[in-house]
């Protein structure tokens, strides 16, 4: 008998496409499109696209750090105040280290057992939001929560097509 050839568990992730948001105010942030494309098991949805913001990288990131024990968590690219060179420059820079560490995060099966990575990734819920659906005070579980994104028009990549 033939063993059942196996596919090669593929996780795309793409941080992409920086928008200013609140431009010109006091509070205004960037946040980026994270796109996340995969055949793996471990992901609810095939396919997703959210908006996160650097604050919530580094949320998402200690949490991780504290569900990982000794499992080290990759860098995120640093919060440098001193940056010399455009904002254009300093945006790309950290879309880049964005980028990298969300590969080498979905690449870690320890991490990757944190169901607030997959919110974070699958789901346009807010930080306290994740909170509360992963400790089960939300209205939905996390896989309810992921598929009802994913459902709703807003989990895909809508914005080529909506102009005229």
């Amino acid at each position: 008998a033939q063993a059942a050839f196996v596919p090669q568990e593929l996780t795309t992730v793409r941080v992409q496409d920086p928008r200013v948001q609140n431009e010109g105010s006091w509070n205004s942030y960037v946040d980026y499109k994270i796109f996340l494309h995969t055949n793996s098991k471990a992901f609810t949805a095939k396919t997703s696209c959210v908006r996160r913001r650097y604050r919530e990288f580094v949320w998402l990131r200690r949490q991780l750090q504290k569900n990982a024990g000794l499992v080290p968590v990759p860098e995120l690219p640093g919060k440098s105040t001193f940056f010399v060179g455009s904002t254009d420059e300093f945006i790309e820079k950290r879309r880049q280290g964005l980028q990298q560490f969300l590969e080498k995060v979905v690449q870690n099966v320890v991490l990757l057992s944190d169901s607030r990575l997959h919110l974070f990734l699958q789901s346009q819920l807010s930080i306290p939001e994740i909170e509360a659906c992963v400790q089960g005070q939300g209205s939905q579980t996390v896989t309810e929560a992921i598929l009802h994104y994913a459902m709703s028009n807003c989990g895909w990549v809508q914005e080529e097509e909506s102009r005229p």
